[in-house]
């Protein structure tokens, strides 16, 4: 796509993930022809649904198609859901195929097959199946963000319906990808939230002026932007520099930014911020969940760290 055509694909994501959340979502997806976007340009695709999504608080099962292409399968094949681990980790879900716990989205019981991951003897690789969702124990996640609508996924003895081949690398490509997906999302729910907290700064008047001219909450509203401007830097090098390393650098910036941003927030939108009538609490539960899922910035940082002292080198600077 040209720089126009980017241009209003993204805006129609917008209007689409504004209007939609959920199964229509999916729908309205179908209709903009969102896979082919994502086969002929990933980063545009990616970054236009993800960011739009997460500003939105709106869900869909758009992962679904970005770890399957990352996986190597045809990215259009939308009857295919993808099991990820559990929260916190990035490791295959499943156990030589015969059987697999982790987590699902919304989606996955309305899909032909569930692909379930494994790591092969030794650890070395990869394998995948391809199972009917009947066959696998689901049961919907409530938790802090239940309008997140992840299914807690379960099974063994799995039946295979197909045993699809995966090329060398191809999970630490699939679960780079998908971390790419969540920071943009983590990104998108960052900057609504400071948008939250800067109108309220605007319109929230004491002692005669808006709060937006205390010198505490400026500095508070300048922390929450360059903390999100720092995740969207991290994310662009991360696009350019393609390793899992990277995205995995990314994911955890924009794990830690969001949390950032929400302290921020929160603090600037006092007790209006810890209401349900205002909308702060569902970016900050949705910031929560999409922090853990394939890595939390805690987790990442700590396997990051470790893997750099075990080969005791450090990668190229990445330009920010």
């Amino acid at each position: 796509m040209d720089a126009e055509e980017r241009e209003l694909f993204a805006k129609s994501l917008g209007r689409a993930t504004a209007q939609h959340t959920g199964e229509a979502l999916d729908a309205a997806l179908d209709e903009l022809g969102w896979a082919d976007a994502l086969a002929a340009d990933p980063r545009a695709a990616v970054a236009g649904l993800f960011e739009h999504q997460g500003a939105a608080n709106a869900t869909s099962s758009a992962l679904d198609l970005v770890l399957a292409a990352g996986l190597g399968l045809d990215p259009s094949r939308a009857g295919l859901a993808v099991v990820v681990p559990p929260l916190g980790r990035w490791s295959p879900p499943g156990e030589a195929g015969s059987s697999v716990r982790g987590l699902g989205t919304a989606a996955l019981a309305r899909r032909a097959g569930a692909v379930v991951v494994s790591p092969t003897a030794g650890g070395a690789g990869a394998a995948a199946v391809v199972v009917a969702p009947d066959g696998l124990d689901l049961r919907t996640v409530g938790g802090i963000d239940p309008a997140l609508g992840l299914v807690e996924v379960a099974g063994g003895g799995l039946a295979p319906a197909s045993r699809p081949t995966l090329a060398d690398g191809a999970w630490p490509a699939a679960v780079a990808a998908g971390q790419r997906a969540l920071a943009h999302e983590l990104v998108g729910a960052s900057r609504t939230m400071l948008d939250l907290a800067r109108e309220h700064a605007l319109e929230r008047v004491q002692f005669g002026r808006p709060i937006a001219a205390f010198q505490a909450v400026r500095h508070r509203l300048a922390e929450a932007l360059v903390a999100v401007e720092a995740a969207d830097a991290a994310l662009g090098a991360a696009w350019d520099d393609g390793t899992p390393f990277s995205a995995a650098v990314a994911k955890a910036v924009a794990g830690r930014s969001a949390r950032t941003v929400a302290r921020h927030a929160q603090q600037v939108l006092a007790g209006i911020g810890f209401t349900t009538e205002h909308p702060l609490h569902r970016y900050v539960r949705r910031a929560l969940v999409l922090d853990a899922l394939l890595g939390g910035a805690h987790s990442l940082t700590r396997r990051l760290g470790e893997d750099l002292l075990a080969g005791r080198s450090l990668p190229s600077i990445l330009p920010l």
